[in-house]
This record gives structure tokens, sequence and C-alpha cells, in this order.
């Protein structure tokens, strides 16, 4: 069964005298891109992190981020004396650059100051903070078992729409064949005629040369190939559906092949019918295409 990689998942928690909420979110993307917003006050947790999300997932863009708060409210505040430093160097030299403009700038209140990311950090007092890191590790799999529901229950629904397409490019497929023996079963009289009109109109050509280039092009416009290929990607592709394992990347390419098909039978058919199934095919394709870059 196939997974989404568009996916939510929430999660509270506590522990080690604190409280923290967990939020991860995912959409489409071709590899594996994590964003991550915790607290940096928690030593080796992001790492960690990564680690541990890197073996857990495949493709999507996810981001995670993780509020950690000491119970007890607003116990456990402190000032990072460094980044407060670092925030106010920064405010004086933009005031110096304003000031040789011919600018005078408002100066910042106290609380715009902590509102600065770094400045004001929530528990981080804690001398040692490997236990919080270790019950928030230990957590981080229930947050993931609840993704992987969400991500399973919308591959569940990609599964019903790309099977439906599927079902949809094998009846075509069939269509195909069908306005390509109509049309092979004309094109000998076609031929004929042609050939005919050729040779009533034009003296010394050879009748042998003309023939030979006729029955090469009548070559060049078979489509049994591209409808035997058409139909072995369908099959491929419900055998990918069926894996239990990401399949994003195999049926991204797949849906390739069979829109280099469908080109290529719209650009031997060479009857009105044959083209607009071959038309028909395409849209199918594309629109599967969209459907299919949302798989894990």
């Amino acid at each position: 069964m196939i997974s989404s990689m568009t996916g939510f998942a929430t999660r509270k928690g506590q522990a080690q005298g604190h409280a923290w909420v967990w939020e991860i979110r995912s959409v489409n993307g071709k590899g594996l891109d994590l964003r991550l917003r915790v607290p940096d006050w928690i030593e080796g947790l992001e790492p960690a992190l990564r680690s541990d999300l890197g073996k857990a997932l495949q493709r999507g863009s996810v981001s995670l981020s993780l509020k950690v708060a000491a119970e007890g409210g607003a116990e456990g505040l402190r000032i990072n004396i460094a980044t407060l430093q670092a925030v106010l160097r920064g405010l004086s030299e933009v005031e110096a650059a304003a000031r040789g403009t011919g600018l005078t700038l408002a100066p910042p209140t106290a609380a715009e100051v902590l509102a600065q990311r770094g400045v004001l950090e929530q528990g981080a007092g804690l001398e040692d903070t490997a236990p919080l890191r270790a019950a928030l590790l230990a957590d981080l799999p229930a947050l993931l078992a609840d993704f992987h529901t969400m991500r399973r229950a919308e591959g569940a629904a990609l599964d019903r729409v790309i099977r439906a397409q599927l079902d949809r490019i094998e009846a075509l497929t069939a269509e195909a064949a069908t306005e390509a023996e109509a049309r092979r079963t004309a094109s000998p009289l076609a031929l004929r005629e042609n050939l005919a009109r050729l040779l009533a109109a034009s003296e010394g050509l050879d009748e042998t040369r003309i023939a030979q280039e006729l029955a090469l092009l009548a070559v060049k416009q078979d489509v049994t190939e591209e409808l035997d290929r058409l139909g072995a990607h369908v099959a491929a592709a419900r055998a990918l559906l069926d894996e239990t394992a990401p399949v994003g990347r195999r049926l991204d390419f797949l849906v390739q092949e069979f829109m280099r098909e469908a080109n290529t039978l719209c650009s031997k058919a060479q009857s009105m019918e044959l083209t607009r199934v071959g038309l028909d095919l395409k849209t199918v394709i594309d629109q599967m295409r969209e459907q299919i870059q949302n798989v894990e």
C-alpha cells in the first residue's frame, strides 16, 4: 500500500518537570527535506531528531516543531546573555548606519529585545538536559506513528485514484488497438489508390521503388510496439502499487515512459480516430502524473 507525502500530526507529553507539544507536517518533495524548529538549549536534540526522522521517512518536505515549557509556567525562564549582547550589538550597528544617512530610529523597547529569538530561553536553567532529551526522543515514535497513519490514509485515496486512471489507460489502449486494426485494413486500399494516381501523373517512375517506399511508410506507421509497451507499463504500475516499500520515484519514472509511448502513438496515428485516442491517453497520463507526484 502506498503512502502519501502529505501528512500532519500533533502530540503532547510531559516528563522531567517539563511539558511539550510536537507538531509535524509534510508536503510533496523530490527528496527528503527536513526543517526543524526545536529548543536549542536541549543539548544534542536536533541532530538526534534528524537521525531518527531520516530513518523513518523517505521523501517529502517535512516540518517539525517542538515547544517545551517548564511545568509551573514561567519557572525556568532566563536570559541568554551571549545572544542578548549579540542582538544589542546588531541594534547599535543599525542605529549607527541610520544616523549616517540622516535617519533617526525609534529605540526598541525591552519587550521587543526579549522577543528576539534566543534571547529569552525557557528551561535553559537545567544543568543536565540529557534526561529531558531522552524523554523527548522516546516520545517521538508515537508522534511518527500518528503521522504515518495519516500519510497511509492519504495514500489509500491516492491508490484508488491512480488505479482508476490505470484502468482508463488500459481501456484506451484497447481502443487504440481497435482503431489501429481498422486503419490497417483501410491502409492497403488507400496506398494502392495513391500509387495509381502517382503513376498516372508521372512518367518514368520506378513502380517497384515507389511500392517499396510506400511499404516502408506503412511499417513506420505501425503502433503495435507502442500499444504493447503501454500494456506492460500498466502491469508494472499495478505491481508497484502493491509493494509495501516507497515507490514514488519509480512510479514517477514509469509515468514518463507512459507519456513517451502516447506521444509516439500520436505521431504515428495518421487517422483522426487514433489521434483522438492518443490525445485522450496523454490527458489521463498527465492527470496520473499529478497524483503520483504526491506518492512517497
